[in-house]
């Protein structure tokens, strides 16, 4: 996909995270904002519709971070479509890097830590935010695979193939 294409999808996706938001449903906007000004959109857009936004920064180092990039599967339905890789293009996004400033409210989750780890960072961020308590528990989570236990058209089918995260 071009140019063009992604402006499309982020408009799209601006729109719905809205609606979403607007409706009172929490939002997990998984985009590349690694530069400052698109981090600051993304705040706005959760301040319009009185949401809390949360930046979870990935870190992994840079070798690793490429070695990975160059090992996706095209044939696997999450990595289809990811752009190719090459040494040179990678230099140059992570060029244009910037890092969270002191005046972003982020919490850092290491990519080479257990799932484990990264889930203790990330609910201990929510519970200093208010937005997690101690009592909750794992048992509101939820659970892709379930959707089709009823049966229901409107229910929408999940692709299990598309999954590659595990919920514990």
């Amino acid at each position: 996909y071009d140019k063009e294409e992604n402006q499309v999808i982020a408009q799209l996706m601006d729109y719905m995270a809205g609606e979403f938001l607007n409706a009172g449903i929490s939002v997990v906007y998984d985009v590349n904002a690694m530069r400052a000004s698109t981090r600051h959109q993304l705040r706005e857009l959760a301040r319009r519709s009185h949401a809390l936004p949360l930046l979870v920064w990935l870190q992994i180092d840079a070798e690793t971070s490429y070695l990975r990039g160059i090992k996706r599967d095209r044939r696997r339905a999450d990595d289809k479509y990811a752009a190719q890789l090459d040494r040179g293009n990678f230099d140059t996004i992570a060029g244009h890097m910037q890092n969270p400033s002191n005046t972003e409210d982020y919490v850092v989750v290491s990519g080479k830590h257990v799932f484990n780890a990264q889930y203790s960072a990330v609910s201990k961020k929510l519970r200093e935010l208010n937005l997690l308590s101690l009592t909750d528990s794992q048992s509101h989570i939820a659970k892709p695979e379930l959707v089709n236990l009823v049966p229901n058209p409107s229910a929408g089918r999940v692709d299990m193939t598309r999954r590659n995260i595990v919920i514990r």
